[in-house]
């Protein structure tokens, strides 16, 4: 007889017979109860909007509000600002903000060159060189931190990049703003009784040729070296290094915009004039074309960018433009080896004049 039968699948496992089954008689009720009306987006704590911050709607009323967990912006002492990021990752990527250097010999050639580290992390277990040993006592003898942590926390810091177990942790560079770093090249100038000397760089991004340029302005008696704030390369440690310690001495300055400094440094009564290989004049030709006597009084010299030179607004606001003089086939030069030949005929016709 059907449903009788014993045999496997002929008859239903007890409790699963189709049916009415026993209900939560009631218990769970609230859970299908609605939650009222959405509130509005200043009361939701987690939207843009909450308490006044953001846009509100299409209005575009409220002013931004700093995202939660973002690190607040800081002034240097020299009235710059910047702003750590939020992670690591964003911290190390950031060219103006905190940065990380990972390798044993990066990490022994930025102590070398006097980087100011704020602390050196060591892997726990590293295998010990010269280079390590070299790294921990350097960083003793400065009085930077050491600090012997977890390899995973070496590998964090690192980014992905090979570490071989050191990493150095360098803050932000502090920059002069372009007020500040004209009052303290006249100062200087004044010291060493002569005129103020001044380099700006137009759209520089190899930090190795940064670095160069800062050496060279050291070596042949510039005052100061001026950025832009964008298209531009800041002073990050590999910069740093190829100074040679000349950024520790110089001091460098950042402008939001860089013709327009130029402009009103032209209104102080300073010559400014840029390098540019596509002119016929040359740097011999100075006198004739920034006016005479013009490598002697004030002058700011204008190096433009390694591909494309000299910006148009940068190049309208020089008083003129100077090519450095060539022979061959070569058609320019690297952006830091023509501004030390100019700088190095400045300096020339200083001491002779």
């Amino acid at each position: 007889m059907a449903g009788n039968s014993r045999r496997p699948g002929a008859r239903r496992n007890p409790g699963s017979k189709k049916g009415p089954t026993k209900g939560s008689g009631g218990n769970r009720a609230k859970g299908l109860e609605g939650k009222g009306p959405t509130p509005k987006a200043e009361n939701r704590p987690n939207h843009k909007a909450y308490e006044g911050g953001g846009k509100t709607g299409k209005s575009g009323q409220g002013a931004a509000r700093r995202p939660t967990g973002s690190a607040p912006r800081t002034s240097g002492p020299r009235g710059t600002t910047s702003q750590a990021g939020p992670t690591r990752r964003r911290e190390r990527e950031a060219p103006d903000g905190p940065q990380v250097v990972v390798g044993r010999n990066p990490v022994v050639e930025s102590l070398r060159a006097g980087i100011p580290a704020t602390a050196l992390h060591v892997a726990q277990g590293i295998d010990i060189d010269d280079r390590v040993r070299e790294a921990l006592r350097t960083a003793g003898d400065r009085g930077i931190n050491v600090l012997e942590v977890p390899r995973a926390d070496v590998e964090r810091l690192a980014d992905g990049s090979v570490h071989q177990g050191l990493a150095l942790s360098v803050p932000a560079f502090e920059y002069l703003h372009p007020d500040d770093l004209l009052e303290e090249a006249r100062q200087a100038a004044h010291l060493a009784r002569t005129e103020p000397l001044l380099v700006a760089l137009d759209g520089v991004t190899d930090p190795r040729n940064l670095g160069a340029v800062v050496r060279s302005a050291a070596a042949f008696g510039a005052h100061g070296v001026l950025l832009p704030l964008r298209r531009s390369v800041g002073v990050t440690p590999v910069a740093w290094r190829t100074s040679a310690g000349a950024a520790a001495r110089m001091p460098i300055g950042r402008a939001t915009n860089l013709s327009r400094t130029l402009g009103a440094w032209n209104d102080d009564g300073f010559v400014t004039v840029g390098l540019d290989g596509e002119v016929s004049a040359t740097i011999d030709d100075l006198d004739a074309v920034a006016g005479p006597d013009a490598a002697r009084g004030p002058l700011v010299l204008v190096v433009g960018s390694e591909g494309k030179g000299l910006s148009r607004l940068v190049r309208e606001t020089c008083t003129g433009t100077v090519a450095i003089p060539m022979a061959g086939e070569v058609e320019s030069l690297n952006a830091s080896v023509a501004a030390g030949v100019a700088l190095a005929e400045v300096a020339r016709r200083r001491r002779v004049g």
